[in-house]
């Protein structure tokens, strides 16, 4: 299993955004995460990847625990030059592209890679090359983010994340600052990225393509797993009342 989430709790001052949530992802698999906007989705993908501290449970990247809460109640994390080993185990694709502006779309691409993996520079830009072809902007790599479109941004967003080769790729809403025409072009890339079997976790408001791609599928709201499975069990036939009333609204 690429990770492991176990009773996993957040919050921010008094206000508990993620509670006792636990599930995992295997090698190939494609999981998607639904709801409500307010429901806990982003947190737990900035948890999962450690941009946020959890306050309560235990993370486990390829069988090894990164956090756990000891008997006090107390949340305690690998050291600093271990977590650096967890982190890039994981990458993440964010809603707004969060591309640095004044980088041209390669040095985007190879920075990290050159500079956190420490891989010479040949090697970084002949692997960001490849991946913008794969994306179709390959002729984009000497631009600038202002220079691109909205789903040009985002395919240069998910290439960079795949430079650091990560087990296990995050998507939080990627197509939402998207019109439907862009949205098009990334949910191709992900639908792509799928048939060669990368692990992915996605959270979307795209139920069509969560319904298409996913090998499996959580429904949360309120920072609580309401309900998993299929998505021909969670799509067609849901068992819990809350999971019906969301969906209704997508059928209308």
């Amino acid at each position: 299993m690429i990770i492991e989430m176990n009773h996993i709790s957040k919050t921010f001052g008094t206000l508990e955004v993620l509670k006792d949530i636990s599930f995992g992802v295997d090698s190939g698999e494609v999981v998607s995460v639904i709801g409500p906007s307010g429901s806990g989705k982003s947190t737990l993908l900035r948890c999962a990847t450690f941009l946020e501290k959890i306050s309560g449970g235990e993370i486990l990247y390829m069988g090894e625990r990164a956090a756990h809460t000891d008997e006090s109640g107390k949340v305690n994390y690998v050291r600093f030059q271990e977590l650096t080993r967890f982190r890039s185990y994981c990458g993440l694709v964010f809603q707004q592209f969060n591309l640095f502006p004044h980088y041209s779309v390669l040095k985007n691409l190879v920075d990290a890679p050159i500079h956190v993996q420490h891989r010479s520079k040949d090697e970084a830009e002949e692997t960001a090359m490849e991946l913008l072809r794969k994306m179709g902007i390959e002729d984009k790599a000497n631009a600038y983010p202002y220079q691109l479109s909205g789903g040009q941004q985002q395919r240069v967003a998910i290439a960079r994340a795949l430079t650091m080769k990560p087990a296990i790729l995050f998507f939080d809403e990627p197509t939402s600052a998207l019109d439907p025409e862009l949205t098009g072009e990334v949910l191709k890339v992900i639908r792509q990225l799928a048939e060669e079997k990368m692990t992915m976790v996605v959270v979307t408001h795209e139920m069509p393509f969560a319904k298409a791609v996913s090998n499996r599928v959580i429904f949360m709201a309120k920072g609580v797993i309401v309900e998993q499975g299929s998505p021909a069990a969670v799509f067609d036939d849901p068992k819990e009342e809350r999971t019906k009333q969301f969906l209704r609204v997508f059928e209308r």
